[in-house]
């Protein structure tokens, strides 16, 4: 009898044994971490510095480039009086009046379109086909150098169709008092000049043949640079 209870007791003690096996605490298991793709570094933009892309055709091989320098300057010195500058005009009164002295310049393309165009009589008293001399005073009838802004076409009771001139310098800024426009007169045209060799002069206006001026007086417009010199 105490030999069983013996042996129930350690048979107790065999059963408690393996139940505390049974439980053992296990070892925490670690989850590896997902490995998140790093993405390729973004290629390097170079941006190239903007060149400054001449015009196709070069106004300075038909207009005197002493002529076109000082026309682009007053561009830049007038520029709140000019605020168009697609295309501007100069008059080179170092040439002869019966060769094409007046000069529209395209200055995206470069393209120039020429005409003629007379001098005051008081630039020229000998009527030699030369202006001589200049002036801004009133009743001089020379003509006047310097910027100009023109002003719009318009209409006067003598001389017709013309396009309004306002002087932008100090050799020029009695250009509206003194009534100095752009108009057309039979001393400008070609058959006067077929006759007599050259243009007739005129009160200090720029003065164009009849058929150049509707083109001109349309284009002219406002607000755009007209620039004479000798």
């Amino acid at each position: 009898m105490r030999l069983s209870r013996r042996g129930l007791i350690l048979g107790g003690s065999a059963m408690l044994a393996g139940c505390a096996t049974n439980q053992a605490v296990q070892a925490p298991v670690q989850l590896a971490q997902a490995s998140v793709p790093v993405p390729p570094p973004a290629p390097r933009v170079v941006v190239q510095p903007t060149q400054y892309t001449p015009p196709p055709l070069d106004p300075y091989r038909q207009v005197r480039p002493e002529l076109m320098q000082r026309a682009m300057q007053a561009l830049d010195v007038h520029h709140d009086r000019l605020p168009l500058r697609d295309r501007m005009y100069l008059v080179d009164f170092q040439k002869f009046s019966g060769e094409e002295r007046l000069y529209e310049v395209d200055l995206y393309s470069g393209q120039v379109k020429a005409f003629r165009t007379c001098h005051g009589r008081g630039s020229d008293p000998q009527h030699s086909g030369y202006a001589r001399n200049f002036s801004n005073t009133p009743e001089s009838f020379m003509s006047s150098v310097g910027a100009y802004a023109t002003a719009g076409a318009s209409w006067g009771a003598s001389q017709g169709p013309n396009v309004l001139l306002d002087g932008l310098e100090y050799t020029n800024n009695m250009a509206r008092e003194r009534a100095i426009i752009v108009h057309g007169a039979n001393y400008a045209d070609p058959d006067f000049l077929a006759r007599e060799g050259k243009l007739g002069r005129s009160y200090g206006c720029f003065s164009t043949a009849h058929t150049d001026l509707p083109a001109l007086r349309e284009r002219m417009g406002t607000g755009r640079l007209l620039f004479a010199w000798a």
